[in-house]
């Protein structure tokens, strides 16, 4: 019970930590709202032909 003090500090340095770097990393690519959205759904789009091209593939092969 002693150290209970030190581990909260640490938790809010971690979450403090955490939001400046995704604060940071956010404005970094200098895309407007609707361009990352944008390119975010392109993204997902050939994730999924990917995994669809490979789902096919795994059961022409059984």
């Amino acid at each position: 019970m002693t150290r209970g003090n030190q581990r909260e500090l640490a938790r809010q340095k971690a979450a403090k930590k955490q939001t400046e770097q995704s604060k940071g990393k956010r404005n970094e690519d200098g895309l407007s709202a609707a361009a990352r959205k944008q390119r975010d759904a392109e993204i997902m789009q050939q994730k999924q032909k990917k995994a669809n091209e490979t789902g096919k593939a795994g059961t022409k092969s059984k």
